[in-house]
């Protein structure tokens, strides 16, 4: 099943079915998605992120392997950790990524902006899934222009203002919300312009 990994023409459900049935397979598709052959990073990257839709509890099991994943130097590990990790979030009873809370949320600084923008994409599935931590998230988010180093801060903001399109039912703090993506409107970044603007046009009375 393994040497399926190198096949352009895998059949990633058959894989996923099997990875499920069998944690020692698995973990081994964990570890595959930091190979340098690139085929099989993207086979393993896909299969993970159908298993942790279809199947988060299996996943939730090999947490640390994610962490480990989340702490790597390589930026491409990173992004896979960021959003593996947000999907197990919904099943997440044992509160343990409040363990990692401020780790994981402090990649949003990353210069990198492919990092720092995934980042800011997969939080609002992480603040929907975890109330607690509303209020925490939406001041990271909020407060992007004092700890962001990055070129593309204004393409970020992009992301922040879809992931608060996700809780802003639910949010406390409407209101600086609004604030913050009124001052939106005449972003240098074309897309967080319009971002803004369908934002604003949904819930901005």
């Amino acid at each position: 099943m393994i040497d399926q990994l190198e096949n352009k023409d895998i059949d990633i459900n058959s894989v996923v079915n099997f990875a499920i049935s069998n944690q020692d397979f698995l973990l081994k598709i964990i570890h595959k998605t930091t190979s340098k052959n690139d085929l099989v990073r993207l086979n393993c990257n896909k299969i993970l992120m159908l298993i942790s839709k279809k199947n988060p509890e299996m996943l939730y099991q090999k947490w640390e392997h994610l962490i480990d994943l989340l702490r790597s130097s390589n930026n491409y590990h990173k992004l896979i950790a960021l959003e593996l990790i947000a999907n197990l979030i919904k099943i997440d009873f044992e509160n343990k990524f409040e363990e990692i809370f401020d780790e994981y949320f402090n990649i949003i600084n990353s210069e990198k902006t492919m990092v720092a923008g995934h980042l800011a994409g997969v939080s609002g599935k992480i603040a929907k899934n975890k109330p607690n931590l509303q209020r925490k998230i939406t001041s990271i988010l909020l407060n992007i222009d004092s700890t962001h180093k990055g070129k593309q801060l204004e393409l970020v903001k992009a992301y922040i203002i879809d992931s608060f399109s996700e809780y802003f039912q639910e949010a406390e703090n409407k209101p600086e919300i609004i604030t913050f993506v009124e001052k939106q409107i005449n972003s240098q970044s074309p897309k967080t312009r319009k971002k803004a603007k369908e934002f604003l046009l949904k819930y901005s009375k």
